[in-house]
């Protein structure tokens, strides 16, 4: 209730003009109410992609060899996504007004999976600082497919083939970079 009130002042009256007291009134709740929810205005914009990664690192498995994981991982947050369901950010960013406030928000999220993905390669893969180049990485070509996807407009099909081809090489280069122990039995 409160994500489609915010969306629909965005829409009205941009995204920089519209306060969260604003929001709470079209909601029919109180601003405190808002902030049980949601911590500030700009994370109504993330509320379907934050369920998804949720679930991210609970994806990655210590069953494959790791960067397959990461790439299977990946995919399976993304089957939730598809031409009918995009995230609103990414489809209707040039209405917002303001981009600082968004960017913001993407990068705590990004910054937080960073450290899921990097906890991970740390313990199955790399050492810390070649974890962390690989984490972000991953989630640099991964936003680029998702950026690619939402912009194909109607025609766009499911993320995971975005996915596919922007991490393949991503992940591939990163598997050659492993010690050939941990690349064929995960670190066993």
């Amino acid at each position: 209730m409160l994500q489609e009130a915010a969306f629909e002042l965005f829409l009205e009256q941009t995204y920089a003009r519209t306060t969260i007291d604003q929001i709470a009134q079209r909601a029919g709740v109180s601003r405190n109410t808002f902030f049980n929810y949601f911590s500030a205005k700009s994370d109504v914009f993330w509320v379907d992609l934050d369920e998804s990664l949720a679930l991210f690192g609970s994806h990655l498995s210590s069953a494959t060899a790791p960067m397959q994981s990461v790439m299977d991982a990946v995919l399976l947050v993304a089957r939730d996504f598809g031409p009918s369901r995009v995230p609103w950010a990414l489809t209707h960013h040039d209405l917002i007004g303001s981009v600082h406030e968004l960017q913001a928000s993407a990068m705590t999220r990004l910054a937080g999976q960073a450290r899921v993905l990097t906890g991970y390669l740390s313990l199955r893969a790399f050492d810390a600082s070649s974890a962390r180049a690989a984490s972000y990485s991953v989630l640099g070509a991964t936003v680029a497919a998702a950026l690619d996807w939402a912009n194909a407009g109607s025609s766009r099909g499911d993320l995971a083939p975005y996915l596919q081809a922007a991490l393949g090489p991503v992940c591939a280069g990163w598997a050659s970079a492993l010690p050939p122990k941990v690349a064929i039995h995960n670190g066993t």
